[in-house]
């Protein structure tokens, strides 16, 4: 049995505790990534399959796009992530540094933000007394930055997680349009992908807290007008014997 690290007063479901960036950043990361997957491979192949009913084009077509896209998907994360870490690294080190240099000053600085808050004069310096004495450097990113040490995101976990999330995603469409035969093949990818967009809106408003219909109606509208354009597309293209 695991041991109750919730903090004296804390609800039980609220993200009090250490590490909600992370579980954030990797939420995000694989949220996007499905969703991305999903969209985009499903517009690939459905759009080659409006020009062509041959397997051979829409299955290099949509492993091209999976390829590219997990890949492109990223070091899109990667990149993003570790402009965001290195900022805040460098934060805390200019943090630790100071405080190193100039302890009183910094005592003066905490106390004045806690000021600022509203509570009293001593009150204040009272508190800043007593958080600098536990954990001076935690007291300071908090109150000045509302940084956690311990809680900068991994660029390298955000990258993972959108990568492998977006291959799951891009595997659906790919198989919704190379199994069924012919001429079921694009509207099983639509309701495929549909209903799958629509699952990883709910997931996400439910972890996040937020309205289910409106993260559902966003990402499936915002599918179905992608897949709609795209086989519109192909179909042109194809008529019209430009491929």
């Amino acid at each position: 049995m695991s041991a109750d690290t919730s903090l004296p007063g804390q609800h039980p479901r609220e993200p009090h505790r250490q590490g909600l960036a992370q579980r954030l950043n990797w939420l995000r990361a694989g949220v996007l990534g499905a969703n991305d997957g999903i969209v985009s491979v499903a517009a690939i192949v459905v759009g080659v399959a409006g020009a062509t009913s041959e397997v051979a084009p829409i299955l290099t077509a949509g492993i091209a796009g999976l390829v590219g896209g997990a890949i492109s998907m990223a070091l899109g994360e990667y990149v993003s992530v570790s402009s965001q870490s290195d900022s805040e690294r460098a934060l805390i080190a200019k943090e630790k540094r100071e405080l190193r240099e100039m302890p009183d000053e910094e005592l003066v600085e905490l106390a004045g933000l806690y000021e600022a808050k509203g509570l009293r004069p001593e009150t204040a310096r009272q508190v800043a007394a007593e958080l600098t004495a536990h954990d001076a450097v935690a007291a300071h990113l908090s109150a000045e930055l509302n940084i956690d040490e311990l809680d900068v995101v991994s660029a390298w976990h955000a990258a993972a997680a959108s990568a492998l999330s977006f291959t799951i995603g891009a595997l659906l469409p790919l198989l919704a349009i190379l199994l069924p035969p012919e001429q079921w093949r694009v509207p099983t990818t639509f309701i495929a992908v549909l209903v799958a967009l629509g699952l990883t809106g709910w997931i996400s408003a439910r972890l996040g807290g937020s309205s289910k219909m409106k993260a559902i109606l966003r990402v499936v509208i915002g599918g179905a007008i992608a897949l709609a354009a795209t086989y519109g597309v192909g179909t042109l293209l194809g008529a019209t014997g430009v491929v």
